[in-house]
């Protein structure tokens, strides 16, 4: 069967768009299919108001100026939040627990638990054991339920279902935003790849020399496949593989499910926040009601509402009023009842459900940090595999995701005998 392609690229995310341009720097041809009707995957603004955007996805350019999307925005004339990052540094964060910032000595006990916390994960890591954040944190300690958010949140899975090898592995410091939005960054720089929209792939056949990639528009045939979909989509059975996926690597699929924080953007026809109040929080109450909310450094009076793991699917569950409420309450909590006033509107997401990926991003199992490698791995020479679940360190990120698809194209170079 005539080939129509070097390589049939499946997701037009952050790691599809960067493979497909190191493809065509290399000089391999490429055909990029995206099931939904847009570009940029995980990487999504929306307008929240006038001028002013709200990413449901990725928002901060973690790892500050080493992040590549840095010097993409620049070469883009886009702008970036630089002069506010202090604001998203750990000492800088803030607690408040049931409407009260915490004293100077809560908030040192609070910084100690943290570092203790983390410690303990360091260690038992660094002694070459992969169990569950929970089993050696002490999750009776009064500042434990911010932790806890703070995870939940960080991992789209709670405490109990967080591997100690993987959060350890991981690094960065948010850093900082982009003025109109991250997902907008994203689109601007993917904007130059030719992808066709709205076109599912139903199935992989890679019984042959090739591959054959099935759609409802038709057949692909090619001599490789870069797969950058979610592990959502992967454990789904959406796409069928002929013959089925060897059993280590559905093993790292499902090693790696995806987890899932959830945002809730509020915007308000006023400075609710004051100059001194802009910041990043972690707020709790004695009620249950924990969050992590940014109330907006960047000045465009919008906050920011952070809840994930257990907590986030079930509000998302709740549906989208619901959502709202909880986090015009959370910033309520923090700058007083009279806020509910000027809320003009919200927006809320509902990762766990979103058809296209299924989750926020993948979280290893305890037990389970080292599928990311073998998520990565190609089978049979023709199948190849990129996305952030397939990197250690900056796992979960938008240029963990870029940098996954530049690596993976150059492997597909150097298997098909093409010099990076």
């Amino acid at each position: 069967m005539p080939v129509d392609t070097d390589v049939v690229i499946i997701g037009a995310g952050v790691s599809g768009l960067a493979a497909a341009k190191e493809l065509g720097r290399l000089g391999l041809t490429y055909t990029v299919l995206e099931g939904s009707h847009r570009i940029g995957g995980r990487a999504y603004s929306e307008e929240i108001a006038p001028g002013v955007w709200f990413d449901l996805g990725c928002a901060w350019l973690v790892g500050g100026a080493t992040n590549p999307f840095v010097a993409i925005a620049d070469e883009l004339g886009i702008t970036l939040d630089k002069n506010h990052s202090d604001a998203f540094k750990s000492e800088n964060h803030r607690f408040q627990r049931n409407g009260q910032s915490l004293n100077g000595d809560q908030r040192a006990a609070c910084l100690r638990f943290y570092n203790d916390s983390y410690e303990a994960v360091s260690d038992v890591a660094g002694q070459g054991q992969d169990v569950a954040v929970s089993d050696v944190i002490d999750i009776e300690n009064e500042f434990a339920e911010p932790f806890l958010c703070g995870v939940a949140s960080a991992w789209g899975r709670d405490i109990d279902l967080v591997s100690t090898a993987d959060f350890a592995n991981a690094t960065g410091e948010l850093g900082f935003q982009a003025l109109h939005g991250y997902g907008n960054l994203v689109a601007a720089w993917g904007e130059d790849v030719t992808v066709s929209l709205n076109t599912r792939v139903e199935r992989i056949n890679w019984s042959g020399h090739g591959v054959t990639v099935k759609t409802p528009r038709g057949s692909i045939a090619g001599r490789t496949v870069l797969n950058t979909v979610s592990t959502g989509i992967l454990a789904s059975g959406e796409i069928l593989f002929t013959p089925r996926l060897p059993d280590w690597k559905t093993e790292a699929i499902n090693g790696l499910p995806m987890g899932t924080e959830n945002k809730m953007g509020v915007y308000f026809d006023t400075d609710v926040f004051g100059a001194d109040g802009r910041g990043h929080y972690s707020i709790w109450n004695d009620d249950g009601n924990a969050a992590k909310v940014d109330a907006s450094v960047m000045g465009l009076n919008t906050a920011a509402v952070f809840v994930g793991g257990r907590h986030g699917i079930w509000l998302e569950k709740q549906g989208p009023q619901a959502c709202h409420d909880f986090a015009v309450d959370r910033v309520a909590d923090i700058f007083g009842h009279d806020i509910r006033k000027h809320v003009i509107r919200s927006i809320t997401t509902a990762w766990s459900t979103e058809p296209w990926t299924r989750g926020s991003w993948a979280c290893a199992l305890p037990g389970q940090a080292h599928q990311r490698a073998n998520l990565q791995r190609p089978v049979g020479e023709r199948l190849f595999f990129a996305g952030e679940a397939t990197v250690y360190g900056v796992q979960g990120t938008c240029h963990g995701a870029y940098q996954s698809g530049i690596q993976a194209a150059r492997d597909i170079a150097t298997q098909l005998h093409v010099e990076p």
